[in-house]
This record gives C-alpha cells, sequence and structure tokens, in this order.
C-alpha cells in the first residue's frame, strides 16, 4: 500500500463517522425486532407466526448490506485510491479495490471474475433467502449465520455491479506483512461461516448425547 495520509480527514474522524453509522444501523436492526416481537425462545417448528419472523433475520441481512455500503461510501468520500491511515501499530484504514473474491481472491484473474463472482453470489443469495425460510424458529443459529452471510454476499455484489470492483478498507498487519485489506461484508461473511461450523458442531454434539440416551 501507499502509505499516504488522505486530505480533510483524521483517523479519529474516520472512527467517529463509522461508529455513528454503526451505531444507527444497529439501532435500526433492533428497532426492527422489537417491531416484529421476535421471541426470546422459538418455537420446534415453522408455523404461520413464524413465517412473519422470518423479516427479522432479513433485516439483519439488510443491516449488514447498509452498514457495508455506508461505510464504503465513506472511505470512497474522504480517500483517493492507495491512501492509507495509519490507526495503530498493526491497523491502517485503506482504500484498495479488489477485483477477485472475500480477501482479494482471484483479484488477478484477468476480469471474467467479475461476471463469474457476480452470477455465483446472485445464485447463492437467492438460495440462502430460501433456505432462511424453510429452516425451523429452533434452528436459529443456522439462521442468524445466513443472514449474515446473505447481507455480506449482497454488499460485495452490489460493488462487482456498480463499481466492477469491491472496496476493501481494514488493513491489519504484523510486523511489515499484511493481512489482505477486507471490509464489513467479508467480515460478516467470516462471522457467518464460523457460526455456521459452530452449528454444525452443536447439533452433532446434541445428536450424539440423543444416541446415547437411547441405547
Amino acid at each position: 500500500y501507499v502509505v499516504q495520509t488522505p486530505q480533510n480527514v483524521s483517523g479519529v474522524g474516520i472512527i467517529w463517522s463509522t461508529w455513528a453509522v454503526s451505531r444507527r444501523t444497529l439501532n435500526s436492526a433492533l428497532a426492527a425486532s422489537t417491531t416484529l416481537q421476535v421471541p426470546v425462545r422459538f418455537a420446534v417448528m415453522p408455523n404461520d407466526n413464524d413465517r412473519g419472523h422470518l423479516w427479522f433475520w432479513y433485516a439483519i441481512a439488510v443491516a449488514v448490506l447498509l452498514l457495508d455500503q455506508l461505510t464504503k461510501t465513506a472511505i470512497m468520500r474522504h480517500f483517493v485510491y492507495g491512501d492509507s491511515l495509519s490507526i495503530s501499530a498493526y491497523f491502517n484504514v485503506v482504500r484498495v479495490h479488489n477485483a477477485g473474491a472475500a480477501f482479494s481472491f482471484l483479484s488477478d484473474a484477468g476480469g471474467w471474475q467479475r461476471w463469474a463472482l457476480s452470477g455465483l453470489a446472485a445464485l447463492i443469495s437467492a438460495v440462502m433467502v430460501v433456505w432462511i425460510a424453510r429452516l425451523s424458529s429452533q434452528q436459529w443459529l443456522e439462521r442468524l449465520a445466513l443472514a449474515l452471510i446473505l447481507g455480506g454476499a449482497l454488499g460485495n455484489l452490489w460493488d462487482r455491479l456498480t463499481l466492477g470492483y469491491v472496496v476493501d478498507f481494514l488493513d491489519f498487519h504484523w510486523s511489515a506483512r499484511h493481512f489482505p485489506a477486507f471490509n464489513v461484508a467479508d467480515s460478516a461473511i467470516t462471522i457467518g461461516a464460523v457460526l455456521m461450523l459452530i452449528d454444525a458442531w452443536r447439533t452433532g454434539a446434541t445428536g450424539a448425547d440423543d444416541s446415547d440416551k437411547r441405547s
């Protein structure tokens, strides 16, 4: 990265702006959940009432999408390509363009990846919308994971369709080695994937316990 402090911007200003956007977005998501009256304890099987609560999970995906786009808009407004603002000894706010997938995968593939990844993201998003709806309300952790992945996939899909690349701005580094820059959408996808693994492990452990009890 080119270490260059962008004009008309400070580390405190960027952090404050991002916090303000995040706070407003999270407050909106919480307000939506209150309006929908999402129950603390979930029923075992989906029913008509549970179908109404599907909007809560879709609202999470929309919140991730909005937060991702708002933060990227702030970066594009205050940074030019190649700018880097040091926040700490291990973290910079940067502006880089990624023509590939998450964490710069396939970023130098030659251009075909834009439409291939866009089509794949659109297909996966459609599958996840249906997948969330087909899960029982007891499977809330899997629904949460899918909602995060859905929001992240839509955020990066929007970038590819409108810009031709994805804007990344979170740069963590250690001893002059930089982890590939990423964004809010990538973070949501990663967290969602980890939650899917936790849910699979939890479901497997519960199934094993039930089998032992029947034995």
